[in-house]
């Protein structure tokens, strides 16, 4: 039988990440993933600099041969009111394809990769992880998405849990269609519905285009797709026609499902841990520096998985994401009429402090946040 001392379950950015944070620990790390990499990851797919910072990645030695757009500015507004744009003196983030980034950093994380191998049995015997009958692992890691197999077995009841449903596009452009996309590569388009209740973006990376919308609810979410698609194209901010089928994925949003993350000889991390931030859905960074704590929270048990030990790992969580309370808004909005919704958005959506200080710089770029230190 095969054996490691660590097996990650999923090879998204959580997953390597840790891997990557584990390289000088002397255990012996394993990914096991059902995706031959590179694999397609559609994904509105920005980073921020903390990002590049935490993982020590220097931009320019990613760039070669990879998109990575540079971001200096935003598109904000509600569908049906007023655009407002948001201009940044140096870049604030960076747009990237998953399908490339994914990729990069499961090749640099240290690990045996275990590729093209799906996730189908889990036993425990005598203190260790049994995965598919065939290989033996005292600590066991599931980065494997909203569905996580490993979270399943833990208890994640994942078709009762409260998620954000999205359907995104992601196209590279001839230069037909780039000429005639309006949309700058380096201010992407973000777009609120009037209840608020989620937002579509453009975003265009180099000559790539991503076209996508994710709502609370996903109850007529076809509806509100074709909806935002009209609406971009009544705005000429859509002018490619057709675009590509668009595929539609699932996450949760930090505080809102809570999930077991912690037991005997087992963490959750990313997005199988729901850790995407509340206000933008974003889950990247999240994901990056769960990885990075439950690198250390796996380090620091010396060999000794114990739920206790493991629980080092929980702490930083909390002390890094806070409570898991609802957000000012959403409690203020809960109480409000759909009317009254759409009325506040759409006056705070076109006020530069709002946009700038609240929406961009604390909800989407968390800029008060400084680099996680590993």
């Amino acid at each position: 039988m095969d054996a490691c001392d660590v097996l990650i379950v999923g090879g998204g950015p959580a997953g390597a990440s840790c891997a990557w944070n584990l390289q000088d620990s002397g255990l012996r790390v394993a990914i096991l993933d059902k995706a031959a990499f590179p694999r397609d990851k559609v994904c509105g797919g920005w980073i921020t600099l903390p990002v590049l910072d935490e993982l020590k990645i220097q931009p320019d030695e990613y760039a070669r041969g990879r998109v990575l757009q540079p971001i200096t500015g935003f598109r904000v507004g509600s569908m049906g009111g007023r655009e407002l744009e948001t201009h940044y003196r140096a870049p604030v983030s960076y747009g990237i394809r998953r399908c490339e980034f994914d990729d990069y950093l499961l090749r640099r994380s240290g690990a045996r990769l275990l590729l093209g191998r799906t996730f189908t049995r889990l036993e425990r015997s005598r203190g260790e992880w049994i995965v598919n009958g065939e290989i033996r692992t005292p600590m066991l890691v599931g980065a494997g998405g909203t569905f996580c197999p490993v979270a399943r077995f833990l208890g994640a009841k994942v078709n009762r849990e409260t998620v954000v449903a999205a359907r995104e596009v992601e196209f590279a452009m001839d230069s037909r269609q780039a000429a005639a996309c309006a949309v700058r590569a380096e201010i992407p388009e973000l777009y609120f519905c009037p209840d608020m209740k989620g937002y579509g973006w453009c975003f265009r990376k180099e000559n790539v285009l991503n076209i996508g919308l994710g709502r609370m609810d996903a109850h007529g979410l076809a509806g509100h797709v074709e909806g935002f698609l009209k609406y971009l194209r009544e705005r000429e901010r859509l002018r490619i026609e057709p675009i590509p089928p668009m595929h539609g994925h699932a996450y949760l949003l930090y505080g809102r499902t809570p999930r077991n993350l912690v037991d005997e000889g087992v963490v959750l991390i990313g997005d199988a841990a729901g850790l995407a931030y509340a206000q933008s859905g974003e889950g990247i960074r999240p994901a990056i520096e769960s990885g990075l704590m439950a690198a250390r929270a796996i380090g620091a048990a010396q060999g000794i998985f114990s739920p206790e030990r493991l629980e080092l790992y929980r702490d930083l969580l909390l002390k890094r994401f806070g409570k898991t309370e609802s957000h000012w808004a959403t409690r203020i909005g809960s109480h409000l009429p759909t009317a009254a919704i759409t009325f506040l958005a759409r006056r705070l959506l076109t006020a530069e402090w709002f946009t700038r200080g609240v929406v961009l710089d604390r909800w989407f770029l968390h800029r008060e946040e400084a680099a996680l230190g590993v």
